[in-house]
């Protein structure tokens, strides 16, 4: 009886397996995927980074990949890397963060608008203006955003570019920087 059972089982294996390869046969090779003759054009830059809190050590860690439409922009932030809530997060024209716990030198927003700061903002918004990033009670966030604010081949130019996170939240209006207060995480962008 176990024989049998045993035999049935690797029967159905090995016809789950074939199913599979004909399956995964059935994708065109990459010769065959669409390309520039066809308006498809592939993701050429990717930038990563970093994020490092108010002492210096790394608490996660940013990564970017252009795409024909827009930048996507991922975040992750270990536990106890940020406060529980709400915080503002933007893209600062220099890729410093020499200046520990105050992350200054990194100027300021991607694409500077003066008097437009904001999501919502109809003077706006900035090129580095970003939707807020949430921490739970752990203090480990995940964030995923596409932004078309920006070119992400402006960021790496001669002084780079950083990812900053802010205390609180930035509610897309106030100048000049959505009230979303001090700046407590910085990723310097390569």
């Amino acid at each position: 009886m176990i024989r049998k059972a045993l035999i049935a089982s690797a029967f159905l294996i090995a016809a789950c397996s074939s199913a599979q390869v004909q399956e995964r046969a059935v994708f065109p090779a990459e010769a065959d995927l669409p390309g520039p003759d066809q308006g498809v054009y592939p993701s050429m830059m990717r930038m990563t980074g970093n994020v490092i809190g108010a002492d210096g050590e790394t608490i996660g860690a940013v990564n970017m990949l252009s795409g024909p439409k827009g930048t996507l922009i991922e975040v992750a932030i270990d536990p106890a890397g940020l406060t529980p809530g709400w915080h503002g997060l933007h893209l600062h024209q220099v890729g410093s963060c020499d200046d520990l716990g105050v992350f200054k030198l990194s100027g300021g927003h991607v694409g500077k608008v003066e008097g437009g700061h904001g999501l919502l903002n109809p003077k706006g918004p900035e090129g580095g203006d970003l939707p807020n990033i949430f921490a739970g009670a752990d203090g480990a966030a995940r964030y995923e955003a596409v932004s078309a604010l920006f070119e992400m081949i402006d960021l790496a130019d001669d002084d780079g570019a950083a990812l900053i996170i802010h205390d609180g939240r930035d509610d897309h209006l106030t100048q000049p920087i959505g009230g979303a207060g001090a700046r407590v995480a910085c990723a310097v962008i390569l």
